[in-house]
C-alpha cells in the first residue's frame, strides 16, 4: 500500500491554506518574538576569511529543461542582493528567507526548478537552494550554530560533477521552511556572495582571526535497493583542527545522517531484502 495523502496534498485549496497558516504563524514569530535577526549589510569586507566556495551555476539534469537553469541564474542574481554584505553580529541570527523575501514574479523572478512532493517541477523563483546550500556549507566550517535546515527527502538527478558530498546542503521554501543560523561566539561574521562567469561565489568572512578551521567529509556513503525502489545513505562528519598546532584534531562529530529515496537507476547498489 502506498502513503496515504495529507489532507493538503488532497486538493490546491487544502494546500493554499496549509501553506498560509505556516507562513502567518512564521510572519507572527518574526515580528513578535524576541529574536535579534541579523540585518545590517556592509559593502567592505571584514579583515579575515573563514571559507570560501563556488558552485556551477549550469548543469547537466537528466532530461530537465536547461531554460529553468537560465531563469535559476536571474533568481540567484536578485536573491544575493538581500544577503551579500550581512553581518551577523554576536547573538544575531541569520535567516535567509527574512532576507530574501517572498519570491514573486513583480521582484523580477523568473519560473526555475523546484523539488516538492518527490518531484522536480516549475516553479516562480526556483533554483535559491543553490544559494542556500553555498551558506550552508560555509556555515558548517566555522562555529556557527545552525538552528534550523531543512534537506530533500529525494535525490532526483544522477551526480553531475559533484564537488561537495550528498546531502550536505540546506533547502528552503518561503518562508516557513528556513535556512538559519546564530552567532554565539563573541566574533562578527560576515558573508559576501557573487556571479562570475560560471560559478555562484560565496565567502564567510570574520572580524579576527580564528586559530582553529574545521574540515567536513563524508563516511557511509552507498546506494541501497529494497523493494524495488533506490535509496542513498551517507554520514556528514566534521574536524575542528588547531591551525598552529600541525593540523591537530581537536574535536570530530557527526552533523547529520542522510537517507533518501533516488528517482533514477544508480551505477552501483546494495540489495537488501
Amino acid at each position: 500500500m502506498g502513503r496515504k495523502k495529507l489532507l493538503s496534498e488532497r486538493h490546491p485549496l487544502f494546500y493554499f491554506v496549509s501553506v498560509w497558516q505556516k507562513r502567518m504563524l512564521r510572519y507572527l514569530e518574526w515580528y513578535l518574538g524576541n529574536k535579534k535577526f541579523a540585518k545590517i549589510k556592509a559593502e567592505e569586507s571584514l579583515p579575515y576569511r573563514v571559507k570560501k566556495h563556488q558552485s556551477v551555476l549550469i548543469k547537466k539534469l537528466g532530461n530537465s529543461d536547461v531554460r529553468l537553469q537560465y531563469n535559476k541564474v536571474t533568481n540567484l542574481k536578485i536573491a544575493i542582493q538581500h544577503i551579500n554584505g550581512i553581518i551577523i553580529k554576536p547573538g544575531e541570527t541569520f535567516s535567509f528567507c527574512k532576507l530574501v523575501g517572498y519570491p514573486t514574479k513583480k521582484k523580477g523572478y523568473l519560473p526555475g526548478m523546484e523539488l516538492s512532493y518527490g518531484e522536480a517541477r516549475e516553479g516562480i523563483g526556483g533554483g535559491l537552494c543553490q544559494l542556500s546550500n553555498l551558506i550552508h556549507w560555509l556555515v558548517i566550517h566555522s562555529p556557527l550554530q545552525v538552528t534550523e535546515r531543512y534537506h530533500h527527502s529525494f535525490d532526483p538527478f544522477p551526480d553531475d560533477g559533484r564537488v561537495l558530498p550528498f546531502g550536505s546542503g540546506a533547502t528552503v521554501f518561503y518562508n516557513y521552511r528556513d535556512y538559519r543560523f546564530t552567532n554565539e561566539t563573541p566574533y562578527t561574521f560576515q558573508i559576501k556572495l557573487w556571479i562570475s562567469k560560471k560559478c555562484l561565489e560565496g565567502e564567510l568572512r570574520i572580524d579576527r582571526e580564528l586559530d582553529f578551521a574545521y574540515h567536513v567529509f563524508e563516511k557511509n556513503h552507498c546506494f541501497i535497493k529494497m523493494n524495488g525502489e533506490y535509496y542513498r545513505k551517507n554520514e556528514i562528519w566534521r574536524e575542528k583542527i588547531a591551525k598552529f598546532q600541525g593540523g591537530k584534531v581537536l574535536e570530530t562529530e557527526l552533523i547529520t545522517k542522510n537517507f533518501a529515496k533516488v528517482k533514477y537507476v544508480p551505477e552501483s547498489y546494495v540489495e537488501k531484502a
